[in-house]
């Protein structure tokens, strides 16, 4: 039983370590920062990927706004088969992630807007007011059928610890309160069978 907690213990605590981490790395394609064209600060999060025949590279900036700072995202479509830029128009909406979508849990969502390209770029402007994790959806349709895709975004400072931190925490706690538990009954029931068979043995011979 010891050997079980330690080894929980110690798995728990690389899940805390590598908490922070793996949340800022949750990009679809692959992430990386880059400075914006006008200004060395602050970065800019930046990204490709590929879904159906269609190459996606997307820009938020900045990377990590403050509540109620003006973000932009700008984002360019090209066909892989003849690399023809998309030509229609993309719809953007943002929803939140509250801390128990783990669990299953949506948060509410709001249309940014509908925009057409300019110069081969489909860029569009939000402003979030609360703090918090979001995630920014761009739709678009080509020849009826649907794509959508999902950047991830932080508005204002992350938390020291994620939810899946908070819940692997909750669930060592109560894996040890049960071991504890459990080894008090065990405990007492082994004082009353020793109180028994002393008792049933101390009468005269």
């Amino acid at each position: 039983m010891r050997t079980a907690i330690l080894c929980l213990f110690i798995g728990v605590l690389t899940v805390l370590g590598l908490a922070p981490g793996a949340q800022a790395h949750h990009i679809l394609g692959r992430p990386a920062y880059s400075l914006n064209e006008d200004s060395n600060t602050p970065p800019s999060m930046q990204a490709e990927l590929v879904i159906g025949s269609y190459q996606l590279t997307y820009m938020i900036y900045p990377a990590f706004p403050n509540p109620g700072d003006t973000g932009r995202v700008s984002l360019y479509i090209v066909n892989t088969e003849d690399d023809t830029p998309f030509d229609g128009k993309v719809a953007f909406t943002v929803r939140e992630v509250p801390f128990l979508s783990w669990l299953g849990v949506s948060g509410h969502s709001n249309r940014l807007g509908v925009q057409p390209p300019d110069d081969r770029v489909y860029r569009q402007i939000f402003t979030i007011p609360e703090a918090g994790d979001y995630m920014i959806s761009a739709a678009f349709e080509v020849e009826g059928e649907h794509y959508v895709v999902d950047f991830p975004l932080r508005v204002g400072i992350p938390p020291a610890v994620g939810p899946f931190a908070l819940g692997a925490g909750g669930l060592l706690v109560g894996l040890i309160l049960i071991a504890v538990l459990r080894r008090r009954k065990s405990m007492t029931a082994k004082i009353r069978t020793q109180v028994g068979a002393h008792s049933g043995h101390s009468g005269p011979a």
